[in-house]
Order: structure tokens, then sequence, then C-alpha cells
């Protein structure tokens, strides 16, 4: 019986990863290449960031955030535990620092799934991050994705078109850009670049 490949990219024990950033635009399929990582490379670590806003049904904490209340986070904020954060929708959120760096010190793989603003403070914060920009293959491309949803009314993805325009034009600060042209693919891409030094 031959064994199974899934999972199973162990990272070199000379190898010390470095902390790698995914960001781009909404609509690029940044949510659903990290699905496929973990599903995929269970062994990548993905943080969990920390938030303010209320848990949606199904979200448990410790799994899909860490939900705080505002005094908690201010706290996080004041004593430098968040590598980055932003406030979005008027919630917070935030990347805790002694997670990533934990992981990373144990030789582990670690990803970070954020925001245009979020990768520019990671920069700040740990100069040695890895940021790979997730492109579209085309705008075309992108605008379709974003109005093929069918869940968002036009202003929303009016505002959203209007954002990647901007994402879109800051793709030059990234360290690597990755077309989404395959999840798998770029899956693929990403976790070669991951291990990496």
């Amino acid at each position: 019986m031959a064994a199974t490949t899934r999972g199973t990219s162990p990272v070199p024990p000379d190898v010390r990863p470095r902390l790698t950033v995914l960001s781009g635009p909404s609509g690029v399929g940044k949510s659903t290449v990290v699905a496929h990582m973990r599903t995929v490379h269970p062994e990548v670590w993905l943080s969990v960031s920390a938030t303010t806003r209320k848990p949606r049904p199904g979200e448990r904490n410790g799994v899909h955030y860490f939900f705080v209340d505002d005094e908690e986070f201010d706290k996080l904020v004041a004593n430098g535990e968040l590598l980055e954060w932003a406030e979005f929708a008027g919630n917070r959120y935030g990347t805790p620092r002694r997670a990533v760096l934990d992981r990373l010190e144990a030789g582990e793989p670690v990803l970070l799934e954020i925001d245009l603003q979020g990768a520019r403070l990671v920069r700040q914060s740990m100069d040695d991050a890895r940021l790979v920009f997730l492109a579209p293959p085309s705008w075309e491309e992108l605008v379709r994705r974003l109005t093929g949803r069918g869940t968002e009314a036009p202003e929303v993805i009016e505002r959203r078109l209007t954002a990647a325009k901007v994402e879109l034009a800051a793709e030059a600060e990234f360290d690597t850009t990755l077309v989404n042209t395959s999840v798998e693919d770029v899956a693929r891409e990403l976790l070669t670049l991951m291990l990496q030094t």
C-alpha cells in the first residue's frame, strides 16, 4: 500500500520558517486557499485573531477567533501583545504576537491571512516576515468573483472594488506575488515559499 503524502510535508530540521503573510484584495480567494492549506497541510499553523465582535452562530472561542471585550483588547494593544490590529465595521481584530512567536520558535510554519493594512504593520513589527500577495488572474475575473457571490448589495460590491484597486496598487510592497488561477497550485506554491528560509 502506498503511503499518502497528504499533510506530510514536514519542515526539514535545519530550516527555521519565517512568518508568512498572505494578503490580497477581497474576492481573490485568500480564505479558499487557506482552507485548502489547512486540509492538505495541517502542519501549517494558521494564527487565530482576537476580535471585539460578537461570535456568529457556530463560531467557537479559540478556534475561529479569540472573542474579547473592548477593555481586554485595549490591554492587548497597550501591552504590545498584538503583531497588528485594525478596526473594521466597528469591531477590532488583531493577531496575538506570543502565539505566533511560540510556533515559529518551535520550527513550525506560520501563516497569517490578513488585509493590506495588517500586512504593512506586520512588516514594521517583524521585518523578516515574508509578505505574499495573492492576485487575481485579471481585473475582470476579480469583478466576476465579487459580483458573482450574489450575497452583497451593489454599494458593498462597489466599496470592495474601490478597495481592491488600492490593494492591487500595493502589490509591489510584497516579497512575492502568486496569481490565483488554481487553489491547489497556489497552495502548493505557498507551502514551497513557507519552507524556504
